[in-house]
């Protein structure tokens, strides 16, 4: 491990600090603010507002508004020229997303040219707005007449209503991206309650909307609140009709409890432990070093592969390769293109990957290159990449996620049934890889319980493709034609064969 000391950024922000509420750009009623911290520095690059309960009741009552009194749930052809403006806009701001995304995530510059920012740029609002004249708004059923009378039956696709969105601070502009494309496509109107660990990647979204789209005053609304009370009202109002969550497990069982009172509709895409799964006959020249895929974005992503299984006759082999290519990787500066794992979003989150480390050697696992704070970056929020060889699966490191650059390695006998057995052996059902050869990899692929698995080099990754889980992984999905109809409601109309459609 090649560790590069972190200078404080000279790059000039222009960032968003106030909140978008019903069209307008403006401070929060109660005057806080927060401090936006550089993970990399533990620097303060500036502040960020604050919402109280009196900006989220505004905000709840301008969405409320918007949908039950303007043409926004039927009128396709404007949102879709909406959003097209909307992912136009996006494009000229490309590079100040980028820098915001570098400092206050902490994110490298290699991962912004991947799913921290070009991949959703690309198509996250795009697709969604296309998809707007694809969809199948009406379905006809075949003719009836039940009671002698003869009549017609349609299938209708209308917006779920208003629709409450909290995001984490991962993968923000990712995260963000793809569910205002979907949201809004579908004829519903938002408030957004973004993390505040990460407050600049979300309100730009709404200087952009407010000075480069006709997305008419109350459509989206954005209340970035560091009070959970606040925040817990999108899942506790009768006026939001549906909560679209990504996070942690824990506050998306939260979640469920708090809306059932209103009978909230919910889109949950919650935890994951996805396996790094090895068949006997995977090429272990690319299969092995692969395993580095676990450390993206310092291996705070909730689809990431941070369990390595093997066959036990390429067990010691396996531990051996990926203690050389973890210790051979680059740690620090996330501005610097050569960097390949930067800091953690926060001294909270440092503090519970170092701890999860010190469960792991107790439990019994050997830790092989890592394990503490890199020598040399004594500022900044940084763990060492992490391997931990010889964990059974009744360990912690097994079955918790850590969110961190931690990678387990297991061994497995039994062929294909032993791999299938350990990999689904977790609460989790996210994603998963699978190594070998493509039929056979396929075939067990397809026994994984998890919403997304990725055979070979292939990557299910797109705004086109639904992504989920089953288990504690969630539910529902976002993406895809599944995700643009998690935000719609289906009705069914019966009608005498004279009358107008």
């Amino acid at each position: 491990m090649t560790a590069s000391p972190v200078d404080a950024s000279t790059v000039q922000f222009n960032p968003e600090t106030r909140l978008y509420i019903d069209g307008e750009l403006r401070d929060s009623a109660t005057g806080r603010t927060v401090d936006n911290i550089n993970p990399a520095t533990e620097e303060v690059l500036g502040t960020a507002t604050d919402a109280g309960a009196d900006d989220m009741e505004q905000a709840i009552a301008a969405a409320r508004r918007a949908f039950d009194t303007t043409d926004w749930a039927t009128n396709h052809e404007f949102r879709q020229h909406c959003l097209m403006q909307l992912h136009n806009a996006l494009q000229e701001e490309k590079e100040d997303i980028r820098a915001e995304l570098i400092a206050e995530v902490g994110s490298t510059v290699g991962m912004t040219f991947i799913a921290q920012m070009e991949w959703p740029l690309a198509d996250a609002v795009k697709w969604p707005a296309e998809y707007i004249s694809k969809f199948p708004w009406e379905r006809m059923l075949d003719q009836d007449a039940k009671m002698g009378v003869p009549y017609n039956r349609v299938v209708v696709k209308e917006p779920m209503g208003v629709v409450g969105a909290i995001t984490p601070w991962n993968f923000p502009f990712e995260i963000i991206s793809n569910k205002m494309g979907q949201i809004l496509a579908t004829g519903n109107t938002m408030v957004l309650k973004p993390a505040m660990e990460t407050p600049w990647s979300a309100l730009r979204w709404g200087r952009i909307i407010a000075e480069k789209t006709d997305i008419p005053a109350g459509v989206v609304n954005i209340v970035p609140t560091s009070d959970n009370d606040i925040a817990q009202m999108l899942a506790t109002d009768p006026r939001i009709d549906m909560v679209s969550f990504t996070g942690s497990t824990a506050v998306g069982k939260l979640i469920q409890r708090l809306s059932g009172d209103t009978m909230k509709r919910n889109m949950l895409e919650l935890g994951g432990k996805s396996a790094y799964l090895l068949l006997e006959d995977a090429d272990l020249e690319t299969a092995l070093p692969g395993c580095m895929g676990a450390l993206m974005h310092s291996g705070q992503g909730c689809a990431l592969t941070t369990r390595m299984l093997v066959p036990r006759a390429l067990y010691d082999q396996a531990v051996e390769v990926a203690t050389a290519t973890f210790g051979a990787l680059s740690v620090g500066d996330p501005a610097d293109p050569n960097t390949f794992c930067g800091p953690l979003v926060s001294a909270k989150q440092r503090e519970r990957v170092l701890n999860y480390i010190e469960i792991a050697k107790r439990d019994g696992g050997r830790v092989t290159v890592g394990g503490g704070v890199p020598e040399g970056l004594d500022r900044g929020y940084f763990v060492a990449p992490t391997v931990v060889a010889d964990v059974e699966p009744d360990h912690t490191i097994f079955q918790e996620e850590i969110f961190g650059p931690v990678l387990s390695i297991t061994p497995y006998d039994g062929g294909d049934d032993g791999a299938v057995e350990f990999a689904n052996n977790s609460q989790y059902g996210l994603a998963g890889t699978v190594l070998g050869s493509n039929e056979r990899a396929m075939a067990v692929a397809r026994r994984i319980r998890t919403g997304s698995v990725c055979v070979n080099s292939a990557i299910f990754y797109g705004a086109d493709a639904p992504f989920g889980g089953y288990k504690m992984s969630g539910i529902g999905r976002q993406n895809g034609h599944e995700g643009f109809e998690q935000y719609l409601q289906t009705k069914t109309i019966a009608y005498p064969l004279e009358s107008a459609q």
